[in-house]
């Protein structure tokens, strides 16, 4: 009979064979590897050889769950694909990370099922908090999860849920703002280009940018063309521009409907940004940058939010005390005349 060619699996090896070839205590292995733990350098130096030699690893989770901490963080993020989710979910993980957490992200999608069954699976696999980036999980859901004993942390969600920390932009001051800005540069008839999504800062900003227009006495025309992305800017410039009264300064929800406007607005209609019309938008991405769009924005003060959510999972005994609010701040380029 020929013999198996797959080998059998390494077993994982455990402390008590660390201790027995170094000649200590089970108890002095677990201290060498528990950071704080008092322990004489002659025993650590001894546990640490052996460890090499074996190839010995701590298993962390399995240690987390004695003392009920699995050192799990989850992220629940949408649309990951875009620059702006992107952006946060590298500054979120590099301080978590740093920080000696475990993220697990988990994509959703942009569906709501699927929120719910993302924020389920944090519960099975014991996580400390859950970071809700995007997506809108009920409330019911939210307060299982601080009933499990996970800490959440909702980013821009303005509904009452005690429990969770909040964290907000200030979303309806910067399109106050960007009405200001584009009535100073003599625009006179307005447009702000939003999406189809829904989510409540997208709504803020939209919101607030007609309030201000109507309080300044100017009329908005807004268009919605689809999901908050390149081709709903595209297809909403073709909605805005096509008819006899063009809007000479449109304000766009994020800086990914604001690039696809100005393409368009180029290309199908040749207009010239900002002789003929001004844009602003909102996120600064890194394309908004660069020579083609010189597009002026507001920017999500991203590093300082991560650096928050690091902190606050830092320090357990840190209770939500209202949201916290970050200010989005103006980064002028030449999207709109001086």
């Amino acid at each position: 009979m020929a013999k198996s060619k797959v080998k059998p699996k390494k077993a994982s090896v455990s402390a008590s064979k660390v201790a027995e070839l170094a000649g200590v205590s089970r108890s002095a292995v677990s201290r060498t590897f528990t950071d704080g733990a008092s322990v004489a350098p002659d025993t650590r130096a001894k546990v640490m050889a052996a460890a090499e030699a074996l190839g010995y690893h701590v298993n962390h989770l399995a240690r987390g769950l004695i003392h009920h901490r699995s050192g799990i963080i989850c992220l629940i993020v949408a649309e990951m694909q875009t620059p702006f989710q992107a952006m946060f979910v590298e500054a979120a993980t590099r301080r978590l990370q740093a920080k000696g957490k475990v993220v697990m992200v988990l994509n959703t999608a942009g569906q709501p099922a699927n929120v719910e069954a993302a924020l389920r699976q944090t519960l099975n696999y014991r996580a400390e908090a859950t970071v809700v980036v995007s997506g809108t999980p009920p409330r019911s859901l939210v307060e299982t999860c601080i009933e499990n004993g996970q800490r959440v942390i909702l980013i821009n969600r303005d509904d009452e849920i005690k429990g969770p920390h909040v964290v907000m932009i200030e979303n309806e001051a910067a399109a106050g703002e960007a009405c200001f800005m584009l009535r100073r540069a003599g625009c006179k008839r307005l447009a702000v280009v939003s999406s189809t999504a829904g989510t409540p800062s997208i709504v803020a900003r939209e919101r607030a940018f007609v309030a201000a227009a109507k309080a300044a006495g100017v009329e908005v025309t807004a268009s919605r063309a689809g999901p908050t992305g390149y081709a709903s800017g595209v297809e909403s410039a073709r909605q805005l521009l096509a008819g006899s009264v063009r809007p000479d300064g449109v304000f766009c929800a994020t800086d990914l409907l604001a690039l696809g406007f100005i393409d368009a607005a180029r290309t199908d209609f040749q207009m010239r940004i900002p002789e003929d019309i001004c844009v602003i938008g909102f996120d600064d991405i890194a394309a908004a940058g660069w020579l083609g769009y010189g597009l002026t924005t507001f920017r999500q003060p991203i590093d300082e939010i991560a650096a928050y959510i690091a902190e606050v999972l830092e320090d357990e005994e840190e209770a939500a005390s209202g949201p916290r609010r970050f200010p989005a701040r103006v980064v002028w380029r030449h999207s709109v005349r001086p």
